[in-house]
């Protein structure tokens, strides 16, 4: 492995010695768990270190605060999500209750097609939502978001093609 550092290697190392401890401390003041705060922080360098282009930030805090906003809005979300999903479960029979092992399973499942309609703007995700889940037709869920039918039918198409890319990659 060369000793010699890429220039993007070098300005993520400047941001994260030079903010990190600012960062953390921003993350602590906004989430209760200090253990968190301290992977959101790391999630947000290896962020940036999974870009293939980093120009130079002229505000280096507010962009890495742009990108742990994103991180933490992210956890808040599958944290409700979780929540959610456990006071589902407390309404069934304990006897028909899936297992621990599937109940972890359904769990992840959840959180990965969270994280596929996170990918949508949120009235395509509303509108793919409102169809798959509550059943509402075109024209319904047009005057609830208050866009035309046609693109309700877009927004379900955008939502088809990423169940479509979840489960069989990117088309030819």
């Amino acid at each position: 492995m060369s000793s010699v550092q890429s220039p993007h290697t070098e300005l993520v190392g400047t941001l994260y010695r030079d903010h990190r401890s600012w960062l953390l401390a921003w993350l602590r003041r906004n989430i209760a768990c200090a253990e968190r705060a301290e992977d959101l922080s790391q999630d947000t360098f290896v962020r940036l270190l999974g870009r293939e282009q980093l120009p130079a930030p002229r505000e280096p805090r507010a962009f890495l605060l742009a990108i742990a906003r994103g991180l933490l809005f992210d956890h808040f979300r599958r944290a409700a999500l979780e929540q959610a999903y456990l006071a589902e479960l407390m309404l069934i029979p304990e006897a028909e209750q899936p297992s621990p092992e599937e109940q972890h399973l359904i769990l992840e499942d959840l959180k990965a097609i969270d994280r596929l309609l996170g990918k949508l703007s949120s009235k395509a995700r509303a509108a793919f939502l409102y169809n798959r889940l509550d059943g509402l037709g075109h024209a319904e869920i047009a005057e609830r978001l208050g866009v035309s039918v046609s693109r309700v039918r877009q927004y379900l198409a955008q939502g088809m093609r990423q169940c479509y890319v979840a489960l069989y990659g990117e088309p030819t």
